[in-house]
């Protein structure tokens, strides 16, 4: 059965427009397409059961904007696959009237202002503005600050704390978000340890929080900026992590290991350790088990394989007053860190709570002496 003669000519008019977006109202049955001069709508009228009859709505759209009433799925399944599309094919996608249409295009790589204010307007969900935030042509535009309000509000409705974390990680990037809001997610951190882990991703030197630099900071502080000066990552992270700054990061980390209690905050607040310490992390650095990466980076004769890394440890080695060398076996010790040293318990466990933090105790009890010694305590 075809379409009603009413409905036919009107999505014909509708869709020979100049389109920039459609969206599809299977609730109202409502056709709503989106031109330059503003929303153009088309009411249906179906004259067969209502599923059957938008199947037929959208391979009508379809024949019009691919060219093939069937063309949808492999047209998707194609670009999909390749991650990339150029900006023409981004445009199609949205005249479509598919959800997963609109998916694909704020997850591509070609994505542009424009583009996303039209995608935003077809469907609006936190999925989305997420995706959007993560393309810094997005990020920095006006939509960005359009989408990072949207997450903003929709914070206290979220029930995943990754995809919190993952929230406020992007509404933190420069320029979208006030003070005043920034300073209510951080206090909302003292609740749910998935705000803080926001922070340490995308202002690990401008937390919100408040501490005293490392006692010894005074002392090494010109030998450190010296060899910093010289190009020495090691000493420029050391240096980091004593001042201020640096002491705010590492009581951060510390309080959300004693509070974390779903799996998605853990992994990601490893991801942040891992960051943080990306410019001395050897490249064969991949423990899966603390024991392993004791064993290596607390030996005082092993180097990394990085010509590099080796040459900048011993430099500083041999500048520091032995008294200082824990700080270096510490400092070794947390570049190699990462997401793979839990992966191994978090394959075997889905433990929350009190749980969870009692299954990573063999990762976390060895880890916390170092992040104590870095903090001079």
């Amino acid at each position: 059965m075809n379409l009603s003669p009413e409905d036919s000519l009107r999505l014909n008019v509708l869709l020979k427009q100049e389109l920039q977006a459609l969206r599809i109202d299977e609730g109202k049955l409502l056709v709503v397409g989106l031109t330059p001069r503003g929303e153009a709508k088309v009411q249906l009228h179906p004259n067969c059961p209502e599923e059957k009859y938008l199947r037929q709505v959208r391979e009508m759209i379809s024949n019009q904007v691919l060219g093939s009433p069937h063309g949808y799925p492999r047209f998707m399944h194609r670009w999909t696959r390749t991650g990339h599309a150029r900006t023409e094919s981004l445009t199609k996608l949205l005249r479509l009237g598919e959800p997963e249409a609109v998916a694909a295009v704020v997850h591509a790589e070609g994505l542009t202002e424009e583009i996303a204010r039209h995608a935003w307007w077809v469907d609006q969900s936190p999925d989305h503005a997420r995706a959007m935030l993560r393309r810094a042509q997005v990020a920095t535009s006006d939509m960005g600050r359009v989408l990072a309000e949207f997450l903003v509000e929709f914070m206290p409705f979220e029930e995943d704390s990754q995809k919190v974390a993952e929230s406020v990680r992007l509404v933190l990037q420069p320029g979208l978000v006030g003070e005043q809001v920034q300073a209510s997610l951080w206090s909302r951190g003292q609740r749910k340890p998935a705000f803080r882990v926001g922070f340490l991703k995308t202002l690990p030197d401008a937390l919100p929080s408040q501490q005293p630099p490392h006692p010894r900071l005074a002392e090494l502080e010109p030998l450190l900026t010296a060899l910093a000066e010289g190009g020495n990552a090691h000493a420029r992270l050391l240096m980091r992590l004593l001042s201020p700054q640096g002491q705010a990061w590492l009581e951060t980390v510390e309080g959300v290991l004693g509070r974390s209690a779903d799996q998605g905050v853990v992994i990601q607040l490893f991801e942040a350790i891992e960051a943080y310490f990306a410019p001395i992390k050897p490249a064969e650095a991949r423990y899966r088990d603390m024991a392993s990466l004791l064993a290596v980076c607390t030996a005082p004769d092993t180097r990394p394989d990085d010509a590099r890394l080796c040459g900048e440890l011993a430099a500083l080695r041999s500048a520091l007053p032995e008294q200082e060398h824990p700080l270096l076996e510490s400092l070794r010790v947390l570049a190699c860190v990462g997401e793979q040293l839990i992966a191994p318990i978090f394959g075997l466990s889905d433990s929350v709570g009190s749980a969870l933090r009692q299954s990573i105790e063999p990762v976390t009890g060895p880890l916390m002496p170092h992040l104590h010694r870095l903090r001079g305590r």
